[in-house]
């Protein structure tokens, strides 16, 4: 992956080029950024620069038998850790054996994974959890006790170094304070908070910040899978923070998103002024019949909505994050969502979201919660009169 291939961080780009270029490389790096910033693909990209035979305007050359390696994600001195699980055909897990499987998702993705993408390509469900094993530690170590094939650095990128359990952890203290000459070690972490403060204490700290605005829509207007509806753009960009995957899923997903506003909206509006009980009771029977998912998803919205009326009524629109049409509607609903109600509506979405799992009558359910926002949206309009 070269650098021109990563989503905007020009400033991190520099960055890590300049440390090439003073040869102040440090050895063991932790790079840390939200998901949808583009971590992994940068560490994959200054990885390939590092060992680029030709680099040219900042950038690895793209063409050298490096680069063509690298690239597919199979350079014989580049090495993946990652998140595995056990199943059926794996009781003894470590990333070795779902190597094949992570390359394709890298190239699926081009490299902008996610943990829930990951952890779906490899069937986890329930409440399993993806763990970094001692086994994997064990590998590091041995891949880093030899020489390098080819290349000028082996590199060994650990991807969520924060599921490293206690004694993977324990068992690479070593090494990431001193590795072999001639290696790179990049941790590629979203959760500060849940790494070992052993481990972060023995790496160099590169944090990764939420991608520009102008980036993403300059990525999208590149992209031929989006249309070039500016206003849809925008919209999309303004819902993202900046994660590029979550423009992705926005796109997919943007005809449901407008639904679930649209829809939201217009039941608020019934229960603001209910003049037309049968109007009600009927929309409630249309959310009814949706499925399960979709029910669930309009409520998760609910509850963003409510979120954004709070940041609203506190002067922090800068912090909504909504299209201009959903961002006025915002303004406008905040005055009634106050402290005589907003703690009840929270509590009733989330509760009916709760009930929806576990498979509650939808048309009982929705009837209910209509007839209860009729009343606290009511006693929110007494509380803007006093």
């Amino acid at each position: 992956m070269q650098f021109k291939k990563v989503i905007g961080q020009e400033a991190v780009k520099e960055k890590l080029r300049i440390s090439i270029a003073e040869n102040r490389v440090a050895h063991t790096q932790l790079i840390l950024g939200p998901e949808g910033c583009g971590s992994l693909p940068l560490s994959i990209a200054f990885a390939q620069y590092i060992n680029c035979h030709h680099k040219e305007n900042g950038d690895s050359c793209g063409k050298c038998s490096s680069c063509v390696k690298y690239q597919a994600f199979a350079h014989p001195d580049l090495h993946f850790i990652f998140p595995t699980i056990t199943s059926e055909n794996i009781k003894a897990p470590k990333s070795e054996l779902y190597l094949t499987t992570w390359r394709n998702y890298l190239i699926k993705t081009k490299g902008y994974v996610s943990q829930s993408g990951w952890y779906d390509e490899i069937g986890l469900s329930g409440n399993k959890q993806g763990t970094i094993y001692a086994r994997d530690a064990s590998d590091i170590i041995n891949t880093l006790s030899v020489k390098s094939y080819e290349a000028d650095y082996k590199v060994v990128i650990i991807y969520l170094p924060e599921k490293l359990n206690a004694t993977a952890s324990n068992k690479l203290l070593k090494t990431l304070e001193e590795p072999p000459e001639n290696s790179l070690i990049l941790m590629v972490a979203e959760r500060y908070d849940l790494l070992l403060p052993t481990v972060r204490s023995r790496a160099q700290f590169l944090k990764i910040p939420p991608i520009k605005d102008e980036a993403l829509l300059q990525a999208m207007a590149n992209n031929e899978a989006f249309d070039k509806d500016k206003k849809m753009l925008s919209r999309l960009v303004s819902l993202s923070n900046g994660n590029w995957n979550k423009v992705l899923q926005l796109s997919e997903n943007r005809e449901e998103e407008e639904y679930n506003f649209l829809k939201f909206r217009d039941w608020m509006r019934l229960c603001f002024k209910p003049d037309n009980y049968i109007e009600l009771i009927n929309l409630s029977k249309e959310l009814a019949r949706l499925s399960r998912e979709k029910q669930k998803k309009l409520l998760s919205f609910g509850l963003q909505v409510i979120h954004n009326t709070m940041l609203s009524q506190v002067q922090l629109e800068g912090k909504i994050r909504a299209a201009t049409e959903e961002a006025d509607y915002i303004s406008k609903f905040a005055p009634f969502i106050n402290e005589s109600n907003r703690e009840a509506m929270y509590q009733m979405m989330n509760e009916s979201i709760y009930h929806l799992e576990r498979n509650a009558n939808a048309n009982i359910l929705f009837g209910n919660l209509s007839l209860q926002m009729v009343q606290l949206l009511n006693r929110g309009k007494k509380a803007v009169k006093r």
